[in-house]
């Protein structure tokens, strides 16, 4: 054995040591978040904080002088609702996983401290796995898997870092990354190897990457999604009268409201979908250069045209007054449905061009 290989094979053994200390960190994240949720369950004391605290902010809110008569008139400004949905409620937003709490709180930020901490290991993982073979990490379903789980928890503590009220996925979030990482190591495992000539191109860089961060953020997205289709059940059953029982008053009244849900999901899929366009486009281009035609109908160049136009349904159907609200949140979450079939069940399930899953 060369040094050369005897060096890229020590690489891949730190890589995959990385990734599995990576997961053990996650671990204790996921259970830190859990005691944030259950410490932050809404006891008196965060019900009275949470109250304070709108009392407090409608206090504050600014007022307007108005000159009347000769005379002078202090009004209270009127406040603004945002509707993001088709019948959205002027409901305020829950506290957050805390729930109000010190306690709660406290387990909140050592979860996100420990999310840091797994999320530095785990990129180390990433890394590695590419200096093993001098290239970008991306050549089969083990490394796009533990690339994209990176990228997705990345992104959730870049918006948590720009002050976004998002720490209440961080559960979530950590759990599926969990289990991405296991089923990456466990079934997606593929040893270091260099690239089929197809892939063989400075394209990988611009497309592949582009390619996972976009179903990353598509991921956020669906999270919120989904959860906003949760809130919304739990809002109009409040709003009908209805007395929704201890798991739902524990967990979804500290989420953020329906319509705040649902805004921060369309913002996500909006902002995300060019560059989704861009993908599409650049894989086209990178496929005229491999193979001599932009175009040919492959099962992964079909799906990934099919997850473009059914997002860009959503989006439409978000301007449109009788898809907003829910019908359009089952849009999204079919839309990224589709990404997901086209990660794992094309590559997994059907042969074409694009058949790299190493599996």
């Amino acid at each position: 054995m060369t040094l050369a290989a005897a060096t890229n094979e020590n690489l891949a053994s730190i890589s995959n040591t990385l990734v599995y200390s990576s997961m053990a960190v996650y671990t204790l994240a996921f259970l830190a978040h859990i005691a944030e949720w259950v410490f932050g369950s809404r006891s008196k004391v965060g019900r009275t904080a949470a109250a304070l605290t709108q009392t407090t902010a409608a206090a504050e809110a600014p007022k307007v002088q108005v000159r009347s008569g000769g005379g002078t008139a202090t009004l209270e400004r009127p406040k603004v609702v945002t509707r993001s949905a088709s019948g959205s409620r002027d409901v305020p937003d829950g506290p957050g996983a805390h729930g109000g709490t010190e306690q709660g709180d406290l387990y909140g930020r050592i979860a996100v401290a420990l999310t840091v901490l797994a999320a530095l290991v785990h990129i180390g993982g990433v890394v590695t796995r590419a200096m093993s073979v001098m290239r970008a990490p991306w050549g089969n379903m083990y490394e796009f898997s533990i690339t994209f789980s990176a990228v997705a928890i990345t992104a959730y503590l870049v918006l948590l870092f720009l002050g976004k009220n998002v720490r209440w996925m961080g559960l979530i979030l950590v759990t599926t990354v969990l289990l991405d990482l296991g089923i990456a190591t466990k079934w997606l495992y593929t040893a270091s190897d260099q690239l089929v000539p197809a892939l063989d191109s400075y394209w990988l860089w611009i497309h592949v990457s582009t390619a996972i961060f976009c179903g990353a953020v598509f991921y956020i997205g669906a999270v919120g999604t989904a959860l906003y289709l949760f809130r919304d059940s739990y809002e109009a059953k409040l709003a009908r009268g209805g007395e929704p029982g201890s798991f739902a008053r524990s967990v979804l009244e500290r989420l953020p409201s329906a319509a705040s849900l649902d805004k921060f999901s369309y913002r996500v899929n909006a902002a995300i979908f060019p560059l989704w366009t861009f993908t599409i486009i650049a894989g086209a281009i990178w496929a005229g250069d491999a193979w001599g035609r932009y175009w040919g109908w492959d099962p992964k160049e079909v799906w990934s045209f099919v997850t473009w136009v059914t997002y860009a349904c959503y989006l439409h159907a978000r301007a449109t007054a009788g898809w907003k609200g829910r019908k359009a949140a089952y849009l999204a979450l079919f839309a990224f449905a589709t990404f997901l079939w086209n990660y794992y069940g094309v590559n997994i399930f059907i042969t074409g061009k694009h058949s790299y899953a190493g599996v």
